[in-house]
């Protein structure tokens, strides 16, 4: 089963792969070196462990997404509301509300999200 939380360093590497995909295992660490400043080592142990979590594969040295990156941040967002608020999103909304005023565009276009759901 994928676990869907990342660390802030494992989002930014993920983030990566999700941009570039399907890269080489060598660019990946490449490109890791230039961002993360990390040596090829800390780039395939990183890469491994979220293979071993079902977020990417690394077949023939060629590296891409089991789970796009859209899907896996949808899932740690129903994960964020089940674990916060019991799963309620009225909650949620609620929260979310209360601490951050929406403007006439946000209020429209959440409203027509909901309006899609109901269709």
């Amino acid at each position: 089963m994928t676990e869907y939380k990342l660390g802030e360093i494992e989002s930014i590497f993920a983030d990566m792969i999700w941009q570039e995909e399907p890269l080489t295992s060598r660019r990946l660490a490449e490109l890791a070196e230039q961002k993360l400043n990390w040596k090829r080592t800390t780039t395939y142990t990183v890469l491994k462990r979220l293979c071993d979590r079902g977020l990417f594969q690394n077949q023939g040295g060629t590296v891409s997404s089991l789970v796009s990156r859209q899907e896996f941040y949808a899932r740690q967002s129903e994960q964020f509301v089940e674990d916060t608020f019991q799963g309620s999103l009225p909650a949620f909304l609620a929260a979310f509300g209360s601490r951050k005023k929406l403007t006439e565009a946000e209020l429209q276009e959440v409203q027509a999200i909901i309006d899609s759901m109901r269709g």
